[in-house]
This record gives C-alpha cells, structure tokens and sequence, in this order.
C-alpha cells in the first residue's frame, strides 16, 4: 500500500480507500455484519486505513455495520469519513437536512452508528449552494470540532464541476473535496483540481470505476438486479459508457492488467488527487482494489514520506 497526505489536514491516508455505499442494502446486495468485518480486516491487513460512508446509507445501516467492526478493531488505525444531509427513507428515497440543529441530530446518530467518540472526516453531502451558504451551520459544525466530536469537515460536491463550493472550502473550513472523477468523467480537471491545489486540500475520487463499468466485467446489453442502483441508470447513456470502456480497454489499459486495477490507478495519477474510494462486495474485491496500489507511481506531491 502506498499512501498520502489528505491535503492541510496533515493525515496520512491510503491511496485505496473503501467507499461503503452498497453497505446500505442498495447496489443488488444486502450485508451481514460477518462479511463486513471480513471485507474490512482484509483491507486493514492489506493496508487500507480510509473508510468512508453516509448517514444516508441504508437510514445509518452503513455505519452501523462499520461501528460493528470498529469496535473490535483498534479505531485510532482507521480514518474514518462520514457525510450529513440526507435522510434515508427508502430505497434510493431521501430528504434533505441541512439546518444546523438536523445535521447536529445527524452527527450524534453517526456517532452511536459508529460505535466512537469522533469522526475525522465530516461532509456536507451533495447539497445545494444554497443549503451550503448557511453561515448557522458552519459556525455549529465548527463548535463540535472544538469539542472534538469532529476533526476535520469536509465537502462531497454533488456536481463534479462545483467550483463555488470548492472555492469557499477555505472561507468555512473545509479541508477536503470529494468528487467523481474517473476515465470516463474528467470534468474536475477543468475547474475544481485547480481549485484544490491551490487552496491545498485534500481530495477523495468517489466512482473511480465509474459505477463499475470501468470493472471490465460487464459488456454492452448488461442487466442489472431491480434493487441494484445501476437499474435505474439510463439506458442508452449506459450503453454508450460501455461502449466507451470496450474502446479504453483494446486501446488504453496494457495487455493482460486487470481493467479495474489500471481505473484506479489512472485516477490517482492527477496531482490534485489523494485517494479513490471504490466501493466492494466481497473480500476478493478489496483484495484487487488494493493490489491496483501496485501501479502508483512515485512522486507524487502529497506521497507521505516516513519519519
């Protein structure tokens, strides 16, 4: 495993995260708290030290099921992120919850989640600029840093091409941006990494395999399960992804690497870029998201250099 400094936080994470949406019941699969823990003590013996996940999850199901690992584990070796904003009702149904006093209720439901004291990555999760111009709530989230509910905030932006956002990171003392960004979704590039690098933050690519389809393990005409997220992707936008990764993987990836393994490492090769976080079904899948660590190359500006 290699890993990076995550912006002006100063905290070393892996460069191979693992993302937890499909924790939460709604990627075709439900998990038991076994094949949890499994998934992330093989992450841990391989290296990984980056977790992240949602109060939206599943209504606090991803967390809890994290919280269950976590308290047979040592939590200090994990760093773990987490998001406000959304309440899960059912699946793929959410509502907003932006005020200072819901995402205050939203923390300390994480917190027993989790089964710890502190998170040390807090998100406002998608929301619009609106609901992020809300000086009440960052004064809030700030005051629970101070008491040290929460170490460091940051912002998942909703639209990979967010720049307001991204540029008032600094005004509200967000420290890291989340973001798509893999091959086949670049926008980031344009605005926001430079954004980023200036203002020296850290920054989480979510959908490094763009929702799978940079996998390599489906080709054009795949179905997906009713209950699997994907199923209400569109279709004809669908196919044209596959289309895309069917031509990236006769033209790009080197003959006999795993697909999935070459995506994350292309995404880590942006300067602005600290880690991916893909999500995983089963202990074979982190084992490969991991070994794509392999393929990271040296130098880059935020490597983290042993003491």
């Amino acid at each position: 495993m290699k890993y990076r400094r995550l912006g002006k936080t100063g905290r070393k994470v892996s460069v191979i995260g693992i993302g937890t949406w499909q924790f939460g019941g709604e990627w075709g699969k439900s998990f038991s708290q076994d094949e949890v823990n499994r998934i992330l003590g093989r992450g841990k013996e391989l290296g990984i030290n980056l977790i992240d996940t949602a109060e939206c999850y599943g209504d606090h199901l991803s967390e809890r099921l994290i919280g269950g690992y976590l308290k047979q584990d040592r939590r200090e070796d994990w760093f773990v992120a987490t998001k406000f904003g959304h309440q899960f009702h059912s699946h793929l149904t959410r509502t907003d919850r932006y005020s200072a006093s819901d995402v205050l209720e939203q923390l300390d439901a994480s917190l027993k989640a989790l089964q710890t004291d502190y998170i040390d990555l807090y998100q406002f999760h998608s929301g619009s600029n609106e609901a992020f111009d809300n000086d009440e709530l960052w004064t809030m989230l700030d005051k629970q840093v101070q008491a040290g509910k929460i170490r460091h905030l940051g912002t998942s932006i909703g639209k990979n091409d967010n720049l307001y956002q991204t540029e008032q990171s600094s005004r509200v003392h967000s420290e890291v941006i989340q973001v798509i960004y893999n091959r086949l979704d670049r926008k980031p590039e344009d605005k926001v990494f430079p954004s980023c690098i200036e203002q020296h933050l850290g920054v989480l690519a979510r959908v490094p395999l763009a929702s799978g389809y940079l996998s390599g393990k489906y080709k054009p005409g795949a179905v997906f399960a009713a209950n699997d997220v994907r199923h209400n992707h569109d279709k004809e936008a669908a196919l044209d992804k596959l289309k895309q990764v069917e031509e990236i993987r006769l033209n790009e990836v080197p003959q006999g690497m795993d697909m999935a393994q070459w995506a994350l490492a292309w995404s880590l090769k942006h300067d602005a870029v600290t880690s991916v976080i893909p999500g995983c079904k089963s202990v074979e899948q982190v084992e490969s998201n991991a070994a794509a660590a392999q393929w990271v190359g040296e130098g880059h500006p935020q490597a983290w250099e042993e003491a």
